[in-house]
């Protein structure tokens, strides 16, 4: 399976070399969406994940440790994107072993002659820095114990730095193994050794300067004591003797070492005017660099060196940094410029819209790209769809089936996201275009624009509202927080936008179709249809599919259906102008027949026969449509008071009630309060529809359920007091009387007694306060309008 994201890549390093455990900072793309998510990290061959911190998907930083490679990439490693490649590479230094008068560009560091052991930052003594192999072989240490090796040397060591030196043990402890030509080679180098020490006073003082230092501190140790007992500064003393001398040694080890020390201070003033530069080259080179970047397209490369320029230098206060830095802020701001002049340019996609608006935001851009992306969209459909319009009033259609080029309103494909799919329409002949009247063609055209249009409209609003325009580094910067804020404070305006691209599309329908129906000021903008065929009830047809296909793509977007009530006025206008045009050209054609068949005109212009015709058409329509609202009507009342009235007999009965031995009531049953209840969404529902079916409904639903109430109470042999009064709260109040159950109402025991008529007043009154409450939930301005 291939991984959610996409693989990390590093396109950055700074410092790009350096020795190990030196710290760098990554750079690059997709680098994890966390700290968890990081789990792998390679530098020059080293895993360094243990040092690694992860700050945000293009930035972790770390140590470098101490690789094999000297030169290599830099590899990251998520869950998420998996293994990820690198476009730059680090240079690992390794560090040279250096004597105290080797020349060197930069100073030794001087750690290493301290014992971390040991006391901390406690001297040690020079001679413990002896080389640990001065004969120059291999050392193979023998498996002869401390003590044999004691007993066999009394009073010896096999330390070479010791008076009691022994080199038998030296030898038998480190060399027991070593051939004879490995010894003759050992004692070659110890008389080169010693060759060194003799090449003239200098020489020898470099070879033997730890012991002058081991002395130094011993002859400190005894100056201490001297003192302390007081014969220090006697003249002549051994004391002041040995001082002076020291102090002429003194004087010569900084003769010695002044050219060592001068080289020193040189080198670190070169080391640190290198770094100076490094770090300002940065600096000077960004304005070139900005540049390029923006004409090359990588405006992430620009985003990260202008944040860490902000960074490094945007409050500095020299004078040629605040130079080079403010021709940066002009560059940038040359960036925010086409930047938003690319988000505004149409067409545009929107994985682009989306790309620019991250871009200002990590630019920190004033005002707010989002909604300005928002309204330039809306303003842009809005043109479309009056250029449709003017392109086929003042040219004629387009060929929209043959030509495969872009058309030239820029018409986008339609979204997969749209329940329908693809185009409004469907295969035609290649003689469709010819055929077709342009109002037809028109009304498609306009349809195909607005449904490849709106969804990505629609799609940017719901980002802007939820905050994903945004990248990780606004988020950090709170400019979702802001987002959400200005979008809720905008709601009203992109309703607006809404209700005005709906609006123009309904106007330029009807001035297409039903010009009559637009104000006479609105004529000259959406009419001009004057000279074009006149549609039958065939094309007008085609028209309210298209429509009605436009309508349930713009639903499918979830657009509430208050936004999309002119589209369904719209279409009901229509079916009713198709209708009478279609009784208007059946009347055409029985005229034009009864002018065949020589009928008889009378002065009025018309004929019996064809007034015989016409009124059966008539007839026939009225009686058809009649016959279609019966069977709605029948069809919609079994679906609804069937499992009402289906309900009754099972709540009753439930928990095997009986009429002749049940007790005290404390309320209504549950059964009655869920039919009631029942009824009341029914009427919600037919009321959301339509209030003039509200009292045909209704009252058909609430005879059948009083009829099944009938029915069930004249199968009940016997009733006890408790049922009584339970049958009456039933009857009495809650259901409407018809003939039959006022039947079943004479077949009940009567209640004559006071206390059962107090009891029965007081259910009613509880079951009434209980129904107020229920009703409440039900009033139609609460109730979504169902989709038709």
């Amino acid at each position: 399976m291939s991984p959610a994201r996409q693989p990390p890549l590093v396109t950055g390093i700074s410092p790009k070399e350096g020795a190990a455990w030196t710290k760098v900072t990554i750079r690059g793309e997709n680098l994890g969406t966390g700290p968890a998510d990081l789990i792998g990290l390679l530098i020059c061959g080293h895993n360094c994940l243990l040092t690694a911190e992860w700050m945000s998907a293009s930035k972790i930083v770390c140590r470098v440790g101490p690789a094999k490679d000297d030169k290599g990439e830099i590899i990251v490693t998520t869950k998420s994107g998996g293994l990820g490649t690198s476009t730059v590479s680090f240079k690992l230094l390794r560090p040279e072993r250096i004597s105290i008068l080797d020349q060197s560009a930069v100073w030794v560091d001087e750690m290493n002659y301290y014992d971390m052991r040991t006391d901390r930052n406690k001297g040690i003594s020079p001679l413990s820095l002896r080389p640990s192999n001065p004969l120059g072989i291999d050392i193979d240490k023998g498996k002869i114990s401390q003590s044999d090796m004691e007993q066999t040397f009394p009073g010896m060591s096999g330390d070479f730095t010791s008076e009691n030196f022994s080199a038998t043990w030296y030898l038998i402890e480190n060399h027991s193994s070593s051939s004879f030509e490995q010894l003759k080679f050992a004692a070659s180098n110890l008389k080169k050794q010693a060759t060194k020490k003799n090449e003239g006073s200098l020489a020898y003082v470099k070879g033997g300067l730890s012991t002058f230092f081991e002395a130094q501190d011993a002859l400190a140790a005894i100056h201490q004591k001297l003192e302390s007992d007081g014969t220090e500064r006697v003249e002549g003393s051994m004391t002041q003797r040995l001082e002076n001398i020291l102090n002429r040694a003194s004087d010569t080890a900084d003769t010695l070492f002044q050219e060592v020390l001068g080289r020193k201070d040189k080198a670190d003033s070169t080391r640190n005017a290198l770094n100076v530069l490094q770090r300002f080259k940065f600096l000077f080179n960004l304005p070139l660099n900005i540049e390029r970047n923006i004409q090359k397209g990588d405006y992430d490369v620009v985003i990260n060196d202008y944040e860490k320029a902000k960074s490094l230098f945007g409050s500095t206060e020299v004078p040629v940094f605040k130079k080079v830095y403010a021709e940066v802020e002009t560059r940038i701001g040359a960036l925010r410029s086409l930047l938003l002049e690319k988000l505004l340019q149409t067409p545009s996609t929107l994985h682009d819209q989306k790309r620019y608006i991250r871009y200002l935001s990590d630019l920190h851009a004033s005002g707010d790209p989002a909604w300005l992306c928002i309204y330039a969209q809306h303003k842009w459909i809005l043109q479309l769809m009056q250029n449709c319009r003017d392109e086929f009033v003042s040219v004629g259609a387009l060929d929209l089936e043959g030509d495969t080029r872009p058309l030239a309103l820029g018409r986008l494909g339609h979204t997969a996201s749209l329940k329908r799919g693809g185009s409004l329409r469907t295969p035609r002949p290649s003689t469709w275009r010819f055929e077709t009247p342009q109002q037809v063609q028109f009304v498609e055209k306009l349809s195909d624009v607005v449904i490849g249009q709106l969804p990505n409209f629609w799609k940017l609003w719901i980002s802007y509202v939820n905050g994903s325009l945004f990248s990780e580094t606004g988020e950090k910067s709170g400019q979702v927080e802001k987002s959400k804020k200005n979008a809720r404070q905008r709601q009203n305006d992109f309703k607006k936008m809404i209700e005005e691209l709906t609006n123009q599309l309904v106007k330029l329908i009807r001035g297409a179709v039903l010009p009559a129906t637009l104000p006479q000021g609105e004529l000259n903008l959406y009419g001009g249809w004057e000279n074009k065929t006149e549609l039958t009830g065939a094309w007008l047809t085609q028209i309210i599919h298209t429509v009605r296909g436009c309508h349930e793509a713009l639903s499918a977007m979830e657009i509430p259906n208050d936004l999309l009530q002119v589209i369904q006025d719209l279409l009901l206008e229509l079916r009713v102008h198709c209708l009478m045009v279609t009784l208007l050209y059946t009347t055409e054609d029985v005229k034009r027949l009864a002018e065949k068949e020589d009928w008889v005109v009378d002065n009025e212009g018309i004929t019996k026969a064809s007034y015989f015709w016409t009124e059966k058409i008539t007839r026939v329509s009225v009686d058809t449509v009649r016959e279609l609202d019966k069977k709605l009507f029948e069809a919609y009342i079994e679906k609804r008071a069937d499992p009402i009235a289906g309900s009754l007999e099972p709540g009753i009965y439930a928990g095997y009630f009986d009429w002749r031995d049940c007790q005290t009531p404390t309320g209504v049953r549950n059964y009655l309060k869920e039919a009631l209840v029942s009824i009341i969404t029914v009427h919600a529902e037919v009321f959301t529809v339509s209030k003039d079916l509200v009292v045909r409904v209704l009252s058909k639903i609430v005879e059948i359920v009083a009829d099944e109430m009938c029915r069930l109470m004249q199968c009940v042999s016997s009733f006890n007091r408790n049922g009584a009064l339970q049958v009456h709260a039933v009857v009495t109040e809650h259901l409407f009387y018809s003939t039959s159950f006022k039947l079943a109402l004479e077949a009940l025991p009567q209640l004559h007694s006071g206390a059962d008529k107090k009891l029965l007043e007081e259910l009613l009154n509880k079951f009434k306060s209980s129904m107020q409450l229920q009703l409440a939930c039900f009033q139609p301005s609460s109730i979504r309008p169902v989709k038709r």
